[in-house]
């Protein structure tokens, strides 16, 4: 059973790691928290150690532990990488980013290739086709267990909806689809529950909001980093239910970046119902509202340049 799950954090000492480790320590789901950075991890390894919660914490530091942090684990959290600084879009992190995934995943391939990965490293658009190109050079590529961590559009969303109009954000659902970048984050507010309507002038805004949350968030920390702790709430929810399905807690639906047939995109994130396995069943767009489909038809350009790109990044590797 999966009540003792073995979770690795990659990037467990940084901004999002660390809150996002202390939330998964709180969690009875976890039986093990494998936390591997390049630096500080035995500091925060043992600080969380002293929580009175079951989860075994254990530190791993550097290149030469990475394989002993991934031995036997059943799912794999990935938010390494730098952050964004005012004035770069996520793209601007590829080329360092790109080189920490592909690492991190040639890593995963070869210690526990059959464990879920979720990856929160930007451009997300792009790291997920890498992930997925280096798992395929090992012959182990699943693509129900590789998943581009889109939920804080999904957590903003809900909780920008609910601000509008006032009610309870933990009952509000907006489901959230294409890319986690810009104007790939496609929120479908005609499906909202509650149903929530807008007029024009406000819907047209409230969408640009949640594409541009991230942004907000850069530029209100003002050079001292990205969203680290809606991230990491964002990050534990989606990890969460994925150790729900995984134990067999039935309905459990949640939208993330995965490999696609629901667009002409080989990536695009939808509504997943997730299971013992990962996913098992994607429940497609939906209906779209005429503004939703526009909104569609414009992001897809961009996302299959970024796909072409993560892929292209893999081939050229040496």
């Amino acid at each position: 059973s999966f009540n003792n799950a073995k979770v690795a954090v990659l990037g467990a000492s940084g901004g999002i790691g660390q809150p996002l480790s202390l939330l998964l320590k709180n969690s009875p789901l976890v039986g093990e928290l494998s936390l591997f950075d390049i630096a500080h991890t035995p500091g925060v390894a043992a600080d969380l150690s002293h929580i009175e919660t079951r989860a075994h914490v254990t530190g791993y530091m550097g290149p030469d532990q990475l394989n002993a942090a991934l031995k036997g684990c059943d799912v794999v959290v990935i938010p390494a990488g730098v952050p964004r600084k005012p004035g770069m879009t996520r793209d601007d992190l590829f080329n360092t980013n790109a080189t920490i995934v592909a690492t991190l995943a040639d890593a995963v391939a070869r210690n526990c290739p059959e464990a879920m990965i979720c990856i929160i490293a930007n451009p997300v658009n792009s790291t997920i086709p890498i992930t997925s190109e280096v798992m395929k050079k090992y012959g182990v590529y699943n693509p129900n267990r590789v998943f581009g961590v889109t939920t804080l559009d999904i957590v903003r969303a809900n909780a920008f909806v609910a601000e509008l109009k006032g009610l309870d954000p933990a009952r509000v659902n907006v489901p959230v689809i294409g890319g986690h970048a810009g104007k790939t984050i496609i929120p479908l507010i005609s499906q909202a529950t509650p149903k929530v309507e807008f007029p024009a002038d406000q819907l047209s805004a409230l969408t640009a909001r949640i594409q541009d949350a991230g942004t907000e968030v850069v530029k209100a920390k003002a050079g001292a980093g990205s969203a680290t702790l809606s991230m990491a709430y964002a990050g534990a929810r989606f990890t969460f239910s994925v150790l729900d399905a995984m134990n067999g807690k039935e309905g459990v639906v949640e939208c993330a970046y995965v490999r696609s047939e629901e667009t002409e995109c080989k990536y695009f994130s939808t509504p997943l119902l997730l299971g013992k396995h990962g996913i098992e069943k994607n429940l497609g767009l939906g209906k779209l509202s005429a503004f939703e489909e526009n909104l569609v038809a414009d992001a897809i350009g961009e996302l299959k340049g970024s796909i072409k790109k993560g892929e292209d990044f893999v081939a050229n590797m040496k």
